[in-house]
């Protein structure tokens, strides 16, 4: 989730203004890149609690130590840093602390795991003196959500009070989870209605190859990613897995219609975030908003209105992939690899395509409920979803030595899939082996998953 944006632009008036933003996105494959974010837990070492916001060993001190030892630039709301800036990256904080780093657009693999190692070597400099540890799951597995402090964002006050109006799951969602996704780009509106059908039909497989969210308040939950199914039940409204994208029709203005009929969480006005949660963007663009009437909206508030929808794939400028739990270190960089592979090499595109082009809707639901619980195991068809898995990561490996791009000791982009083999290898989503070491060497314990996971 972004830092504040400030209202800027012409008035919208029409949607062929939203639908020409959409098209913005555009851009030659030669100027594709590639941004990677990715979440993760901080917590107090000797008693592995969540950091509060303020405080000497808080959210806040972490901040204010890498602006001062690094570089980074704060961002401040109410005078309070909820953000930090620097060289085309930014730091923000999910709701319950969850820190997280969105990088720069790069165009390799290799620049974006560069940038995650350098992200999380600055990180463990601040936080190890304090006793602050981080970890990657993709859902909390110790603490209550009662346990877990809000952060200072005014577009949190008004979420978490709307989240409860929604879903049973909406708060476990802001205040518990973490992810890792990457942000891609298309040359077109037909590069775009591919790719988004290829990546949304295939998240699910990303899903089952990076479970590991299997606990929940310190015992197994019954799923391996418990994040993949707290997204079921937050909020109808903006999740899910999208039919139309599959559909005759699908293009910038379709997504654009999607976008109107959700419901708004808030306008961002002179500094301060106004409730207008469950109001309507087309009464907005007919200045009829209860809460600004007679104002039209910017284009900086259809960005931030943008950023409020959750499905499994979410069209901006580009496309983000949104379906993997967060996870150890090294796993970080193989999610850009996997889609990277998929998407950005025209054969392999094609490929995936083909694997997916006659599922069906129901197929896609099917997968979508299922695989949280089974993950690479799942039925499809007369086979499983780790069969679709080995196909989908010998794709996107072709797709990595088409692109044949080189680190300095020579190796290509394909290196960085190496966990997404181990773990079709070992036939084990990371999720299950920690189920593995809690009946086990952890002695019904998950304390034991901060210090082996930790970063």
């Amino acid at each position: 989730m972004s830092a504040p944006l400030h209202s800027k632009g012409e008035p919208i008036t029409s949607k062929a203004q939203l639908v020409s933003y959409l098209e913005a996105g555009c851009k030659p494959s030669q100027a594709w890149r590639i941004g990677t974010e990715h979440e993760k837990f901080a917590y107090t070492l000797e008693d592995l609690r969540p950091l509060p916001y303020a405080g000497e060993r808080g959210i806040r001190a972490i901040l204010e130590g890498l602006a001062a030892r690094f570089g980074w630039v704060p961002v401040l709301e109410n005078g309070n840093p909820i953000a930090l800036t620097k060289d085309g990256c930014s730091i923000t904080l999910e709701p319950g602390g969850q820190f997280e780093l969105s990088g720069a657009p790069l165009e390799t693999v290799h620049e974006t795991c560069d940038e995650v190692n350098t992200h999380l070597a600055q990180v463990k400099e601040i936080a190890e003196p304090l006793g602050i540890g981080m970890v990657g799951f993709g859902f909390l597995p110790k603490w209550r959500r009662e346990d877990i402090t809000w952060m200072p964002k005014g577009r949190y006050k008004i979420m978490g009070a709307y989240m409860p109006t929604k879903g049973n799951l909406g708060l476990d969602m802001m205040l518990r989870t973490c992810t890792v996704q990457v942000n891609l780009d298309f040359d077109s509106e037909a590069d775009m209605v591919k790719k988004f059908r290829v990546s949304l039909a295939l998240q699910p497989v990303a899903t089952a190859l990076f479970a590991n969210s299997p606990f929940t308040e310190g015992r197994p939950n019954g799923f391996l990613s418990f994040r993949s199914h707290v997204w079921t039940d937050a909020d109808p409204d903006r999740c899910g897995i999208l039919p139309f994208v599959f559909e005759d029709g699908m293009g910038f203005e379709r997504y654009a219609e999607h976008v109107l009929d959700v419901p708004m969480y808030f306008v961002y006005r002179d500094g301060a975030y106004i409730d207008a949660s469950g109001q309507s963007f087309r009464e907005f663009m007919a200045g009829r908003l209860p809460v600004l009437p007679g104002e039209l909206p910017t284009l900086s508030d259809w960005e931030d209105h943008l950023t409020t929808l959750f499905p499994e794939v979410r069209l901006k400028h580009f496309l983000e992939m949104r379906g993997a739990d967060g996870g150890p270190w090294r796993c970080i960089c193989a999610l850009p690899a996997l889609w990277v592979g998929l998407l950005y090499d025209g054969a392999a595109l094609d490929a995936a395509w083909d694997l997916v082009k006659d599922w069906s809707i129901e197929e896609h639901a099917n997968l979508r409920a299922e695989v949280p619980r089974t993950a690479l195991a799942t039925r499809f068809r007369s086979g499983t979803v780790g069969d679709i898995a080995r196909r989908v990561l010998a794709i996107s490996e072709a797709g990595l030595k088409a692109r044949a791009v080189r680190n300095r000791a020579g190796q290509d982009e394909s290196l960085h899939l190496a966990p997404l083999l181990e773990t079709l290898e070992r036939g084990k989503c990371p999720a299950q082996e920690k189920l593995e070491a809690f009946h086990g060497r952890w002695g019904g314990s998950v304390d034991p998953a901060f210090t082996e996971e930790a970063y």
